[in-house]
């Protein structure tokens, strides 16, 4: 009876690694039951049959890496798209402030025609002995921009060093939570105000910081003022720029032309189109007219006008500049991300071949070893 038992013992485990239909059957029938429809077909075997699972923790850990890797591909590449549709809106709101920045800008030289030299007089236009500067940083609330704020920071870095060099005292009126941060930390840094820039300045914004910057300037405390602004180039180009801004000069306000840009999209990519707008002409002011109020009067209530409307086209462009810099550099990090998850799916396919490979060899051996 022993002997039977071991015999049949040895004859099912050899069955087991047989390749006949019986090794893929799905139930063991009972003892004294006949086997009925056991054998699954080899269409519905095909359909039920699953992809290999790797079961070892480097496949795994790549599988999982390679997820995540496509999850963050996901993430930058909606960022890029939502930095565009910003950019649109950007260049819509310089269009719009364009009627009123030529018409300031005729009837300002016009004028300054009509006084000639009367209008050199002027607080606004009188250059002083520079003995203190303050320098107008303009800088991003956000990070995840390339280089962007790190340049703007290291201008003026550089632009303060140089100023000091020269024995002119220094300070910062600050605008953009990353250069705050960053000056704010700096011992030798004297910081007169700060101010938030959001992702859509409009004029309040700009009229806050042009008050403080003619109040500062009007009153002594600073004999010039520059802005440190990243000039907008292209998508992915841009330059930090240094323009002294106060005290003005009437030459660059009647003949200084201006240009705007337009983000268009060629064939799936994103482009910038760029034109050249010419100067306004200088309106005509007959010589019997009578003015209610004297000229130069009128020019003096025209450039703080003029003050604010540079400040936000200077907020406008440094947005649209931070937003270009966030497109490239989400579209980096896409590219990245793409090249990293095609090395980590050829690892995990390796991988995972050579464990297939690890299990065939080990069925065939035990194979072998009951032979």
């Amino acid at each position: 009876m022993r002997f039977f038992c071991l015999a049949a013992f040895l004859l099912a485990s050899a069955n087991a690694f047989t390749s006949g239909p019986s090794a893929f059957t799905t139930n063991i029938p009972a003892v004294g039951e006949r086997s009925i429809d056991n054998v699954v077909a080899p269409s519905q075997s095909h359909r039920n049959r699953r992809a290999t699972i790797v079961m070892d923790g480097k496949a795994n850990a790549i599988r999982d890496r390679i997820s995540s890797v496509n999850n963050t591909k996901k993430i930058t590449m909606a960022m890029k798209l939502v930095a565009a549709a910003k950019v649109r809106r950007a260049q819509d709101a310089v269009l719009a402030t364009r009627p009123f920045s030529e018409t300031l800008q005729s009837v300002f030289g016009g004028l300054i025609s009509r006084m000639g030299s009367e209008a050199m007089d002027l607080p606004l236009l009188t250059q002083r002995e520079v003995k203190k500067v303050t320098l107008t940083v303009v800088t991003g609330d956000r990070g995840l921009c390339g280089a962007y704020n790190s340049f703007m920071i290291k201008k003026a870095e550089a632009r303060h060093n140089e100023l000091t060099a020269q024995g002119i005292a220094v300070d910062f009126v600050l605008v953009g939570d990353k250069g705050i941060k960053y000056f704010q930390r700096r011992e030798w840094a004297k910081i007169r105000k700060t101010f938030p820039c959001g992702q859509n300045p409009n004029a309040k914004d700009a009229l806050a910081i042009s008050e403080e910057l003619l109040n500062t300037f009007l009153s002594g405390e600073t004999d010039a003022i520059e802005l440190l602004y990243t000039q907008f180039v292209s998508l992915i180009a841009s330059t930090p720029s240094v323009r002294t801004l106060v005290p003005f000069s009437a030459s660059d306000i009647t003949q200084k032309g201006d240009e705007v840009f337009q983000l268009t999209s060629e064939s799936g990519d994103f482009s910038v189109e760029r034109t050249e707008l010419e100067v306004a002409e200088p309106q005509e002011f007959p010589n019997d007219m009578i003015f209610e109020q004297d000229p130069i009067q009128i020019v003096n209530s025209i450039l703080p006008l003029y003050l604010n409307g540079q400040v936000l086209r200077t907020l406008q462009e440094s947005v649209a500049s931070e937003l270009a810099a966030r497109m490239q550099s989400m579209q980096s990090a896409s590219d990245n991300a793409s090249d990293l998850s095609k090395s980590l799916s050829l690892q995990y396919n390796r991988a995972r071949q050579a464990a297939v490979t690890q299990e065939l060899l080990e069925i065939v051996a035990g194979a072998m070893a009951l032979d």
